[in-house]
């Protein structure tokens, strides 16, 4: 095989951009939130009108939410892998015979020979940026050169929340006032989301559409009672 045949033979998928993660946990929570929310006040007796307007809330509150939650958390986590840059660089500054040491020692549990590692090491201390770097992915496991950007973060998860959120909402905006129709154009999108995220985790798409399901259903159980036990009182 040859080099150009073995890279379009040989790809990864960008796992780690933040837009992944935060679209899945978005469009899931946005559906589970939702769902749970018109069981909950639809097991309580609320008519289509307070099913709509409770969905809507939900959606609007939730995807503000997710969002800037998401960016707060990927921000703060940059700003801590900043910080561990900025430590690791007085390191090198102060002691740079010992961070090299310490660099062959790692190569050397990696399973380089001892010769091989010395070697490396001496190469990669030479250029001053090129040392943080291997240090910081080698002792923190992350690339600083590659955080996720916590807007990217932000934009992925409000979207999707808000798609999600919509689903269960459809029939009831197209006239419908039975809550069952609502749950189960609902499961259907929890379903077909959790088989979709299978292409990224190669679990099989059915496992992973029922494992949703399953999620989902629990949430919804739980509220329904809820809102079965507390009632809702309409004038």
């Amino acid at each position: 095989m040859t080099t150009a045949e073995h890279h379009g033979d040989h790809t990864h998928q960008d796992v780690s951009g933040g837009a992944l993660r935060a679209a899945t946990f978005g469009a899931m929570d946005g559906l589970v939130t939702n769902i749970a929310l018109i069981a909950g006040v639809g097991g309580g007796g609320a008519d289509r009108n307070m099913i709509i307007l409770t969905g809507m809330a939900g959606l609007v509150a939730g995807a503000f939410s997710m969002a800037l939650g998401e960016f707060a958390s990927v921000q703060t986590q940059n700003d801590a892998v900043q910080g561990e840059v900025a430590v690791e660089r007085a390191e090198l500054a102060r002691h740079p015979k010992a961070e090299q040491a310490e660099l062959v020692a790692m190569y050397e549990e990696m399973g380089l020979s001892r010769a091989t590692a010395e070697s490396v090491a001496a190469e990669v201390h030479a250029d001053p940026e090129l040392a943080l770097k291997v240090h910081v992915t080698q002792e923190l496991g992350v690339d600083p050169d590659e955080q996720p950007s916590p807007w990217t973060a932000a934009v992925s998860s409000f979207f999707c929340f808000a798609v999600g959120g919509l689903v269960p909402l459809v029939p009831f905006l197209l006239g419908s006032s039975s809550l069952a129709v609502g749950l189960l154009v609902g499961a259907v999108g929890l379903f077909l989301l959790g088989a979709v995220t299978s292409r990224f985790t190669k679990k099989p798409w059915w496992f992973a559409g029922l494992r949703q399901l399953l999620f989902g259903a629990i949430a919804a159980g739980s509220t329904y009672a809820v809102g079965s036990l507390i009632g809702v009182t309409t004038s």
